[in-house]
């Protein structure tokens, strides 16, 4: 694949000291993406378009604004469902994260009787483990006994479909909810969703995803997937700005079920008379139904700058370009043969990202140290994987080269200051 349909120019690339003295500088190796997205360069302007506006119209920016404020969280929606897989129905941006976790388990997570037990990957990002923890002792459970782990075999570090299948067999009159995350945020394992989801719905099992690490990554189809539900942060591979807006999905099938528990507030009330104020809750149809508050504009304005190179990219060409340059940076890194060197990640491009998951064997923390002072941006995660993401939209075969070399070097490095200590 040519190296010319990079988005690069579209973003601000970090730089590095290369002579403080002089004040020179180049750019970072950057491979984190996978842990927060870079500056779409169009993102201060579309934020300085709201704060002037905010300053000109005051609380008229609501109705006239250049992008009035009342329906913004609709201008997005249409490119997130493309990113995602989704019918704009079933689509929408509010909250972060974990926030909108809960308000989905309020409606999927209902726990009855024998029923309440609840199957998670046994790795789970903390967050999600937490969430889920607190809404079985909400229920009146008991996560020591309430939730069962899908975990690898022996041996093995990723999961087995096989596993899972056969967890839900035997538990499936005591199961409530399947819950996984898209990718797992250490292996860097992507699962299948719609596998997952007929393996939870073979026994009328929901079925729901944290897209956390996928989101922008993935070419998920959700809606095709069949998943109850699902939601996923965008300050990762979809360039919003640390703390950015997290989005729902919400199958069609339940968009209209109205009589699916949830948590209210006006902004999930009808549109036409949501400013009667004294009118009795009228829930919208479809995911925005799920909303609770009147959105943020600022960080609104960040992410409709990215998901406006999104969807002039498409994920079709990002997924391609991806594993092009994940596939580039395996190669490289296996022809480095090293002992100390493990890739944990899937060697099947369908079973990954652009996420590769290095574990270090000894002397992890010392390697990754290197990286840095060699401009190398990367992620560090206890215990000893270092995580790169060549990311579609702003990284090139030149970033995985040059991070090659310095890997190689970084290994040779290592071993010698072990060398020099015994």
């Amino acid at each position: 694949m040519a190296d010319d349909m990079s988005w690069r120019h579209q973003f601000h690339i970090p730089r590095i000291n290369t002579n403080k003295s002089v004040g020179q500088s180049e750019e970072a190796i950057y491979l984190c993406g996978n842990s927060l997205g870079l500056m779409p360069v169009k993102a201060r302007e579309y934020v300085d378009t709201e704060l002037d506006d905010w300053a000109r119209l005051g609380v008229e920016g609501h109705l006239h604004a250049q992008h009035p404020w009342l329906p913004y969280h609709e201008f997005l929606t249409a490119q997130m469902a493309h990113v995602v897989g989704a019918k704009p129905t079933e689509v929408v941006v509010m909250n972060s994260l974990t926030v909108n976790l809960h308000l989905l388990l309020v409606s999927f997570y209902r726990p009855k009787g024998t029923q309440r037990k609840v199957i998670i990957e046994s790795d789970i990002f903390p967050s999600d483990l937490y969430a889920i923890q607190s809404q079985i002792r909400f229920h009146g459970g008991d996560p020591d006994i309430d939730l069962i782990f899908w975990a690898p075999r022996a041996d093995e570090q990723t999961l087995r479909y096989e596993d899972l299948e056969e967890i839900v067999y035997t538990n499936r009159d005591s199961l409530a909810l399947i819950f996984i995350g898209g990718v797992n945020y250490y292996t860097g394992q992507s699962f299948d969703l719609k596998h997952i989801t007929r393996i939870g719905h073979a026994q009328n099992i929901p079925v729901g995803f944290d897209l956390a690490h996928g989101a922008g990554n993935i070419n998920y189809r959700l809606h095709d997937s069949g998943a109850d539900f699902a939601a996923w942060c965008s300050y990762k591979y979809l360039n919003s700005g640390p703390g950015g807006l997290s989005g729902i999905f919400i199958h069609e099938r339940h968009g209209h079920d109205f009589s699916l528990p949830r948590f209210a507030g006006w902004w999930g009330h009808n549109k036409e008379t949501r400013f009667g104020m004294r009118d009795a809750y009228d829930p919208l149809p479809g995911a925005e139904g799920w909303q609770l508050s009147n959105p943020p504009i600022l960080p609104l304005a960040a992410l409709r700058a990215s998901l406006e190179i999104f969807e002039s990219a498409t994920m079709d060409v990002l997924r391609a370009r991806s594993i092009h340059l994940t596939s580039l940076l395996e190669k490289l890194i296996l022809g480095l043969d090293h002992p100390s060197l493990q890739i944990f990640t899937p060697s099947d491009p369908e079973s990954r990202g652009c996420q590769l998951s290095l574990y270090i064997k000894t002397d992890g923390r010392k390697l990754f140290n290197h990286l840095t002072t060699k401009g190398v941006i990367a992620d560090w995660r206890e215990p000893n994987v270092i995580r790169v993401a060549p990311v579609p939209l702003y990284n090139n075969d030149n970033d995985i080269l040059q991070f090659a070399g310095i890997l190689k070097d970084g290994l040779r490095f290592v071993s010698a200051i072990r060398k020099d200590s015994t």
